[in-house]
């Protein structure tokens, strides 16, 4: 006998297994609240000053924030920051704000920003995520300059680096330039300032690379034959090689390291 059975929605979505969908990320995550850089002019000294909020923003990957997620591959960024690609951890939490109490500028003026310094590995990129979308690097990331105009306006440069346990610093500091003459207004530049971060691993084994010195032996001999090592024929002194042999190839292989001296090798027959 056929039974027909009538299950309504709600009893459909129990009995099928909840399937989590990867998805596919069109902007680049904040990864936390906004750390900001906050930048005044004072007109009676004519200088610029800058005041950092006290958090310190994580360099995270992808690959821990947004688990199973990727970018798309038609945005700039993806070739850095995607886990398929170079999967670089990345900062957008330090932002450039104007102080609201900030006099105006004198006229003829603009604010430059420039890096002084930077640890080794960390790279900045001008982002935008409207169209035409932009990862752009500056600050003397793939040589660019290492100074920028900023309009005064609310900006997050991405800042990029490998994922690991390091700790990062960059030195900044913001001046005015004479736009009429391309020179910096003297007196004008803020004291300097320091960005920090911290770094997060993403999970992935390590890889590494070394020389080897790699010797093959038929397997058959190995029970016979001892293998000795001389560093040159004229000497006639063979010494034994106690290297532990193993399988490689299809063949018995003893590996010697980088630093191996001993440039010939021979199989004694084992009395």
């Amino acid at each position: 006998m056929k039974i027909n059975t009538l299950y309504t929605g709600a009893a459909i979505a129990a009995l099928v297994p909840s399937v989590l969908t990867a998805a596919t990320l069109t902007t680049i995550p904040m990864q936390g609240d906004m750390v900001m850089t906050m930048v005044r002019y004072t007109a009676a000294s004519g200088t610029l000053s800058v005041m950092i909020d006290s958090a310190v923003p994580q360099f995270t990957p992808l690959l821990m924030s947004n688990p199973g997620d990727g970018f798309d591959p038609a945005d700039p960024w993806y070739r850095e920051l995607d886990p398929s690609q170079q999967g670089l951890a990345f900062s957008r939490r330090y932002g450039f704000v104007m102080d609201p109490q900030t006099d105006l500028l004198p006229a003829g003026t603009q604010i430059w920003l420039r890096n002084l310094s930077a640890s080794a590995g960390i790279s900045f990129f001008r982002y935008s995520s409207s169209a035409p979308k932009a990862f752009d690097p500056i600050f003397g990331a793939n040589g660019t300059t290492n100074a920028l105009s900023w309009s005064g306006l609310m900006f997050h440069p991405t800042v990029t680096a490998l994922p690991g346990t390091n700790a990062y610093s960059a030195t900044c500091q913001a001046y005015l330039l004479d736009v009429t003459t391309g020179l910096e207004a003297p007196g004008s530049s803020s004291n300097p300032f320091v960005w920090n971060w911290t770094d997060l691993p993403d999970g992935r084994p390590t890889l590494s690379l070394a020389s080897r010195l790699v010797v093959f032996y038929p397997a058959a001999a190995a029970a016979q034959w001892a293998l000795e090592g001389a560093d040159s024929l004229d000497s006639g002194v063979w010494t034994p090689v106690t290297n532990a042999p193993m399988a490689l190839e299809g063949r018995t292989a003893v590996v010697l390291p980088a630093s191996e001296t001993r440039s010939f090798f021979r199989m004694r027959l084992i009395p």
